[in-house]
């Protein structure tokens, strides 16, 4: 017949002899953990295991008093800890002297951790300006075109009553029928007082094109609007001359109206010329 074996935990009068075999073994009085941890029982048993070792010389003996009070000092911590806070104690793991290092550390490693909620306070302020992105995408719409068809139609009688003033200009100021190639082609003969409004006028509307559309240099751009504006104050003056002499019935331009008159073509080549120049550099 077999017996069973003991449920209650052994008493403390058991457990002393192995408590100071433990103390012989290691030269001291063991700790509360040693005995915890080699004897298998809970702290208040070893408590009571270290008050009934509070006199007991471990063997061999310290060599010095100041050794052998050493193990005493134990004896007084029991005394101050309670039962709530051994059980405490209990669950936390055996490390002797290394948590009070380690508390500083984790001190260390929590302060960077500080500022995180500013970046993430600054990471929304950031996040936030995007919404504004909608009320910018709104003003970029698509222009509509305007129709310059009712342009053209103002400019084609304009450009007829141009066109007969500087021919009848240019007949008053001795221009007419030439042949510019005798003896080649004898048969062939051209009217030089159309030059007039060709070059003079062809000149002012490309040169307001390059002023006003901003495509060129700034160079470019200021000789442009000099030279158109000057084109058209010319053209405006002859303009004026013909339309005088034509209503005196003058059958000649006088000689200073004829000289400026003839100067005309050649200074449409030269501005022409430097704009051409000037817009051809810049790009």
């Amino acid at each position: 017949m077999t017996t069973t074996r003991s449920a209650y935990p052994a008493p403390v009068e058991h457990l002393v002899p192995q408590a100071r075999a433990l103390a012989d073994e290691l030269g001291s009085i063991p700790s509360r953990n040693q005995l915890k941890a080699r004897l298998r029982i809970g702290a208040p048993k070893a408590n009571a295991v270290l008050a009934e070792l509070a006199d007991y010389v471990p063997n061999p003996a310290p060599a010095d008093p100041a050794t052998a009070t050493a193990p005493h000092e134990p004896a007084a911590a029991p005394a101050s800890t309670g039962p709530a806070e051994d059980e405490t104690r209990e669950s936390r793991p055996v490390v002797d002297a290394a948590p009070a290092e380690v508390k500083p550390e984790a001190a260390t490693l929590a302060d960077p951790v500080a500022p995180a909620p500013a970046a993430v306070a600054d990471t929304g302020t950031t996040a936030a300006e995007p919404v504004a992105g909608p009320a910018e995408a709104d003003p970029p719409r698509t222009r509509r075109r305007l129709a310059t068809w009712p342009v053209l139609l103002l400019m084609l009688p304009a450009t007829v009553a141009i066109w007969s003033g500087w021919v009848g200009l240019g007949q008053l100021a001795g221009f007419g029928p030439v042949h510019p190639l005798p003896g080649i082609a004898d048969s062939f003969v051209i009217d030089t007082s159309i030059t007039l409004p060709i070059g003079m006028e062809t000149y002012s509307a490309y040169a307001l094109y390059v002023w006003l559309s901003g495509r060129a240099g700034a160079k470019a751009i200021a000789f442009a609007r000099v030279s158109a504006l000057l084109a058209l104050g010319i053209g405006a003056a002859g303009q004026i001359a013909y339309h005088l002499m034509s209503a005196a019935n003058v059958p000649a331009a006088h000689p200073l109206i004829t000289a400026a008159v003839a100067c005309i073509p050649v200074a449409v080549l030269g501005l022409g010329a430097a704009l051409a120049h000037l817009v051809k550099e810049d790009a």
